[in-house]
């Protein structure tokens, strides 16, 4: 029972926590994503849907670590590209406006269509190809609400591809969506009045 009574007390006490003392800040976002593949002209149109987990700021550079993923629902006449990426992003505040960097790294499964793609030197066809994945982007998100934002998003990601001549692929996802932040306004500062 005493153990019970320690756990109320304990919600309490958080839930009593003004907004400025908490540590961290959490987010979700969704997106539609264009993703313009890089191989042979491919292009998909996809979802892209994740998640931040934000800290307190460091000299008005807020620190996140972020995880994301992309799935195709068109994916054009060459090749369909879905990943599933983590790592870190650096968000700064000018009132409303929120840019960011992030690199992400991760793992990511290509389809190519229409029966495959052969290699650079003809003797085999690929019907699909997993490997590692880098990304850096940015974007910025617009705050309309305390608790909702407008996101525009650009990535460019290398893959690994067994159908090129250099083993690698280039891709640029574009996104464009919307962002939810949970609990009251993230972390009060001073950037924003810059």
């Amino acid at each position: 029972m005493s153990c019970l009574a320690l756990a109320v007390c304990s919600l309490v006490h958080a839930q009593a926590f003004p907004a400025a003392s908490r540590p961290f800040a959490l987010s979700a976002f969704g997106a539609a994503t264009g993703t313009f593949t890089g191989l042979s002209g491919g292009k998909n149109l996809g979802i892209t849907a994740g998640g931040d987990l934000s800290f307190r700021p460091y000299h008005f550079f807020y620190p996140s670590v972020e995880v994301r993923g992309t799935y195709p629902i068109d994916g054009g006449n060459v090749d369909s590209q879905e990943n599933i990426l983590f790592g870190v992003k650096v968000e700064r505040l000018y009132r409303n406006f929120h840019p960011y960097a992030d690199f992400l790294y991760g793992r990511d499964k290509i389809d190519y269509e229409h029966g495959g793609y052969p290699n650079p030197a003809g003797t085999l066809l690929y019907l699909d190809s997993i490997s590692n994945i880098f990304s850096a982007g940015g974007g910025l998100d617009y705050t309309l609400t305390e608790h909702l934002a407008l996101k525009i998003d650009a990535q460019y990601q290398r893959y690994g591809a067994p159908v090129t001549p250099s083993g690698t692929l280039y891709s640029t996802p574009l996104s464009i969506g919307v962002v939810y932040r949970f609990g009251s306004q993230q972390f009060p500062n001073k950037a924003e009045l810059h």
